[in-house]
């Protein structure tokens, strides 16, 4: 085991429990990831990755790739549904603050000149009005040939709209994160240890000198259509890099030693100090990430992203879980409700045939 030991006993490279098996058949554009026990986080990067906890979860199914443009604009269309990014911040919410600011909009990447001071990320975010889903580069700009590349400008809320309406829902971080491992348990990538085997890409990240220089070595300068590299040992594609995604876990900064424990990962009645604007755990890095500056596009990196926050680099994907544990907080315990999430609307998990690059 490199680093620190973890906080409970070893489970070996595999899940190695019994659980109830899943139905062989997954459901359209999901994959089965039979339950088990695993190794979560690291000791060997970030800290907000420690302690190292053996974790067990469930079975579940996992959509195979983060929710594409495609499949976004069909859940428009049927619900009408407006994105956070889409609508004005109400400035009861955000006392204090420029009010040529409070304008619908979300944070754009603009890849510097050259070299900034990497401790200022005002040096490549900017937030630009009138920057959504539709237009993910800001106003003038439009998703041709992006159908099947990932949403991004989906704060939290838009995810968990659209988990909703697939029927469907969030991962756990816990789940995302054995997902991501796809069997590999305690490897650094959901690949192996060995970043670019043979020579080849197996992400879309950054290669170069963030955030200035992308020699494109993955021949992606932004995001990648899903699917484009290929998948882990459970046959999810995209776990890591190209885009972050969403989970329904309250950030924070450490693993908790009770997420061991527990049917479904620990949740807190509130991780963030009164008047903060809540977080969630976001999982995966992105095309952003470069070894020099972001090494997070590994199955234990995490990060916490503020629920009312959209970006160029962040999407989500879903799961269905037979006989799930649906959390209810109660304080700072859980209890579990058994449940089934069912898919409804006559969902298809496809995207367009409209093929892009």
């Amino acid at each position: 085991m490199r680093g620190d030991h973890p906080t409970t006993q070893t489970a070996g490279r595999t899940g190695d429990i019994a659980s109830t098996a899943l139905p062989r058949e997954s459901p359209e554009g999901m994959a089965c990831v039979p339950g088990g026990r695993f190794l979560m986080g690291s000791a060997d990067f970030y800290p907000e990755e420690r302690p190292v906890c053996e974790v067990t979860v469930g079975d579940f199914w996992m959509d195979t790739r983060p929710v594409t443009v495609a499949q976004f604009r069909r859940f428009v269309q049927q619900t009408g549904h407006v994105t956070t990014a889409e609508q004005a911040p109400d400035p009861a919410d955000y006392p204090g603050a420029d009010p040529d600011l409070l304008v619908p909009g979300s944070l754009v990447f603009r890849k510097t000149a050259g070299p900034v001071d990497l401790r200022d990320v005002r040096n490549w975010w900017a937030y630009l009005p009138g920057a959504n889903w539709r237009h993910p580069d800001g106003p003038g700009s439009d998703l041709s040939r992006r159908d099947r590349h990932p949403v991004t400008h989906v704060a939290y809320a838009d995810a968990l709209a659209y988990a909703a309406w697939a029927g469907k829902d969030l991962p756990t971080e816990a789940e995302w994160e054995y997902a991501a491992r796809g069997g590999l348990d305690g490897a650094v990538f959901a690949w192996g240890d060995e970043f670019a085997p043979g020579g080849e890409q197996m992400a879309n990240t950054w290669q170069g000198q963030f955030p200035w220089q992308n020699l494109l070595l993955d021949g992606y300068e932004g995001t990648s259509p899903a699917g484009a590299f290929p998948p882990n040992g459970y046959g999810l594609y995209d776990m890591t890099g190209n885009v972050w995604e969403w989970t329904s876990e309250k950030f924070r900064p450490r693993h908790h030693p009770e997420a061991a424990a527990t049917c479904c990962a620990y949740r807190e009645a509130s991780s963030a100090p009164p008047g903060d604007i809540p977080r969630r755990v976001i999982k995966g890095g992105s095309h952003l990430c470069a070894p020099g500056y972001c090494l997070r596009y590994r199955p234990a990196a995490r990060q916490g992203e503020a629920v009312d926050t959209s970006t160029s680099h962040i999407g989500f994907r879903c799961v269905l879980r037979p006989d799930t544990c649906r959390v209810v907080t109660h304080g700072s315990g859980m209890s579990c409700l058994p449940g089934f999430t069912g898919v409804q609307h006559g969902y298809q998990d496809r995207d367009d045939p409209a093929a892009d690059v």
